[in-house]
Formats: C-alpha cells, sequence, structure tokens
C-alpha cells in the first residue's frame, strides 16, 4: 500500500480544530470566569468563550454532554 498524502474528496466534511479545557473548582473560590485568547498562525488572535456550570458532577455532567450537542447543532444549522 502506497502512503502519501490524503486526497480531498469533493463534498468531505470540513476539518477544524477543537479547543477545550477543563477544571472543577469549588464553587467558593471562583469570582470571575474571563474569554481565552488564541494566537493565530497568521498573527491574529481569536477568542474562546468560557463557560461556567455549577451542580453535582452529574448534573455539570449531564449539562457540559447537552452543551457539546447544542454547540455541532449550531455549527450544522451555519454549514460549518
Amino acid at each position: 500500500m502506497a502512503r502519501g498524502r490524503l486526497k480531498l474528496v469533493k463534498g468531505a466534511a470540513k476539518r477544524g480544530t477543537l479547543i477545550y479545557g477543563m477544571r472543577l473548582f469549588d464553587p467558593a473560590q471562583v469570582v470571575a470566569v474571563e474569554d481565552a485568547r488564541v494566537r493565530m498562525a497568521d498573527g491574529g488572535e481569536g477568542r474562546v468563550t468560557m463557560h461556567l456550570i455549577e451542580g453535582t458532577q452529574a448534573q455539570i455532567r449531564r449539562q457540559l454532554m447537552r452543551s457539546v450537542d447544542a454547540f455541532f447543532e449550531l455549527m450544522e444549522e451555519q454549514g460549518e
């Protein structure tokens, strides 16, 4: 089998890079959540909105999964 570069096929899914981070804090410790900055290859900058979910681990997990599903549904609606 020959190895080489992958060939793009017309209609193939667009590729992307998902930037994601997660850390669980004690609710009393958090006073603010700010947007994260991303440096781009062309020298520009992008921003990633950070989200805050509070509750038990089970509640946080449920809400996180709903948020991930909603994110990808929105991307599909936008044609991404």
